[in-house]
């Protein structure tokens, strides 16, 4: 690890296996030695026979070139007194200083990612399908990272062109004279194949070479990818098993030679705590985290010696077991740019391996308390130029914070103003003849925030703002559904594929309901609770229901609401809330934050 000071003044401490594993090795011995100290020659011009390689990652980007707004651009740091600080954080042009900062002093320095670089992406990278964002992951000097479910959100021709170039395909070139160039580093899908050829559609793995020290990455995304993503974002793709995939690849870079390798997975945990600096590793190695990264980990062969998560925008650093039961490291950086991982993975020039005992890594704050990036701050202000137009174009007023991606609450104050919008919208008979409507939770990117993000003053919500919120335009849907398949979808939401980690839909005004956290799957909603417009639901009444294309897939495991009738395709929701804005706020009388007393919660 670099002798050289980082500008990040809010460390995590460094996550030591030898220490984890109660271990003393020559592995660990070594790790001890100063930094830099690991490739120098013992005299007569020998090198050493190990060398440290900085491992920095990051991951779940978003496109979010600029710093992040409202609770969406911090990060929590646990203080020594166990306060919870939050801190401002992210945007690219901080995020370039960091990564820049922390290389200096390391020689042998390769920089991953874990996926979901692009998509749900503010406007000024979402309005160019993302071309900025590659444009400034170039400029990071990224080396490689792995394929998330977002890469997928405009299918996998799309995925094809920021890869290799090309303007688009509808929209063609968007500066005169200028041609998309592309990513100058590999997206790596080694578990989604071409349906007809079985191949993956993009690299498996790549390896980073430097005077004869050889790391192999293998990229992988979550296998349930086609639950979150639009049915047309993965058309003619499978996605498979991860644990396989990986272990698959790691025996063929392992007979080709390569015994150092890490895996970058577009899947994660939830750590005990949302503090980027919490101690995952305490009371003992791996205890401080849960979720699908860490049966994931624990069955991953003991030939990867690291892996690079993302996908749950957590923050954490820990020691989960191989199967072999030896120690080995699992990182996250949050999400947004707003923390990296720096990793020292020792690597031994005899074996070809990591010494895994030596292996130390840490999150750090990506502080906006440093000097930007000048670079950055031109790629931002020529796409900016490009965008204004569009952007800055007002939409409505608010009066406060309307929470949204912030909200930690299952009922979300923005959820509910996103619904009523789009019942509003779609209950004229000509425009579907909605009676609810529902909203997915994961389809809320981002808060409305009542400072101003540019000169357009406070409470003002412009177009750039809307559409930071809703940045996927997925078009409406109104389809029947009886008052039984209601019931179910509101039942699935704590069962079946959600049981584990609830995903509560954001509910239209009129639909009200109860919530029981003590008991246990579909039990959960208290189904005689439920009505709508004070009426309870009858289960052979059919209803109007709307709802984004996404759900009306049966995306994120709400299958009752993918077998909806009778469908009318309406306007975007993006359409929707935009002209909810305008009719139901002036500079005079501004919107007001709705209360969030729809869903009753017993905890």
């Amino acid at each position: 690890m670099s002798a050289t000071p980082h500008p990040q003044k809010n460390r995590a401490p460094r996550r030591v296996l030898a220490a984890a594993a109660g271990l003393v090795t020559v592995g660990a011995l070594v790790a001890a030695m100063p930094a830099g100290a690991h490739d120098r020659g013992h005299g007569h011009g020998h090198p050493s026979r190990t060398v440290d390689v900085q491992l920095l990652s990051f991951n779940d980007l978003h496109g979010n070139l600029e710093p992040p707004a409202g609770s969406a651009g911090t990060v929590s740091e646990t203080q020594a007194d166990g306060s919870v600080k939050p801190i401002p954080a992210g945007g690219v042009e901080y995020l370039a200083t960091s990564l820049r900062t922390a290389r200096k002093g390391n020689p042998y320095s390769v920089t991953a990612a874990g996926g979901d670089m692009v998509g749900a992406s503010p406007l000024l990278s979402g309005l160019f399908h993302d071309e900025p964002t590659i444009e400034a992951l170039n400029g990071l000097d990224l080396d490689v990272t792995a394929v998330g479910n977002h890469e997928f959100d405009e299918g996998a021709a799309e995925l094809a062109r920021l890869q290799n170039g090309g303007c688009h395909p509808v929209e063609g070139c968007y500066e005169k004279g200028k041609k998309f160039k592309g990513a100058d580093f590999p997206y790596l899908a080694a578990n989604v194949t071409d349906e007809k050829t079985g191949k993956p559609v993009l690299k498996p793995y790549t390896v980073w070479k430097k005077n004869g020290v050889k790391i192999g990455f293998i990229g992988v995304t979550l296998e349930g990818t086609p639950n979150i993503v639009t049915a047309n974002g993965v058309k003619g793709l499978k996605f498979h098993d991860e644990i396989e995939t990986v272990n698959k690849y790691a025996k063929e870079l392992d007979r080709k030679g390569v015994k150092s390798i890490v895996a970058l997975i577009h899947e994660g945990g939830a750590p005990a705590s949302a503090s980027y600096n919490y101690d995952c590793d305490s009371p003992g190695a791996g205890d401080g985290i849960s979720g699908p990264i860490v049966d994931i980990a624990k069955g991953i062969t003991p030939k990867v010696d690291a892996l690079v998560t993302g996908h749950t925008h957590q923050a954490y650093v820990c020691t989960v077991p191989d199967p072999s039961g030896e120690p080995r490291m699992v990182t996250s950086a949050s999400s947004f740019g707003k923390v990296y991982t720096d990793t020292t993975l020792t690597y031994d020039r005899r074996t070809k391996d990591i010494v895994r005992t030596s292996v130390e890594s840490a999150n750090h704050v990506v502080s906006r308390d440093q000097t930007r990036a000048t670079d950055m701050t031109k790629l931002i202000a020529r796409w900016n130029t490009l965008a204004a137009p569009i952007a800055g174009r007002p939409q409505g007023f608010i009066s406060a914070d309307i929470d949204g991606r912030g909200s930690t609450a299952p009922e979300k104050p923005l959820g509910n103003l996103i619904a009523d919008a789009q019942l509003e919208g779609l209950a004229p008979e000509d425009k579907g003849g909605a009676v609810v409507a529902f909203m997915n939770p994961g389809g809320i990117r981002s808060d409305l925030v009542y400072a101003a993000s540019g000169s357009e003053g406070d409470g003002v919500v412009t177009y750039g703002e809307a559409f930071t919120v809703q940045p996927f335009t997925n078009m409406m849907n109104v389809v029947d559904l009886t008052g039984a398949q209601l019931v179910a979808a509101l039942q699935q939401q704590v069962s079946g594929s959600n049981e584990a980690s609830p995903k509560i839909l954001q509910v239209s005004k009129g639909l009200t309901y109860t919530l029981d956290m003590t008991k246990s799957g579909a039990g959960r909603v208290v189904a005689e609770t439920i009505r709508l417009n004070g009426e309870a639901i009858d289960p052979a009444k059919t209803y109007r229901v709307a709802m984004n294309e996404f759900l009306a897939g049966g995306g994120d495991g709400f299958a009752a609401l993918g077998a909806g009738t009778n469908k009318l395709v309406g306007p975007s929701d993006l359409d929707l809330f935009n002209t909810y804005l305008a009719a139901h706020s002036t500079a005079a009388s501004p919107l007001d934050p709705p209360a969030t007393d729809r869903i009753t919660i017993v905890q």
